[in-house]
């Protein structure tokens, strides 16, 4: 048996660490965008302009993996909340522990989850 009290306090803290992180990002890309504004910069031809831009690529990139990251920890506390956490969500076969430690919102057990069907 899965020790759901510990593994909803994993999420939880991975929830709280995405949520920092999002913050992070939002002012990070308003950071970047708000001096992008207040400059005369033509990004094409500025050798800063390729910098500012790669830098708003990759903070919207790790936002998006940041919102998709808790996405999946909100469904692994619902999946608690349901009593089906620990369980894949394909077959219904128990999810192994160690499994859990690694990835603790993980609706897969290891053979769904490498795609073979």
């Amino acid at each position: 048996m899965v020790d759901l009290e510990r593994f909803r306090f994993l999420l939880e803290e991975e929830r709280n660490r995405k949520l920092e992180l999002l913050k992070s990002l939002r002012s990070d890309i308003a950071s970047v965008s708000l001096a992008r504004q207040d400059s005369n910069v033509d990004d094409e031809h500025d050798p800063e302009g390729s910098t500012i831009a790669f830098e708003l690529s990759q903070a919207s990139a790790l936002m998006g993996q940041s919102r998709l990251g808790l996405e999946q920890i909100e469904a692994a506390l619902v999946r608690i909340a349901d009593g089906t956490y620990g369980q894949c969500a394909v077959c219904g076969v128990p999810i192994p522990e160690g499994r859990l430690e690694a990835r603790p919102w993980t609706p897969f057990c290891v053979h769904h989850a490498s795609g073979t069907r």
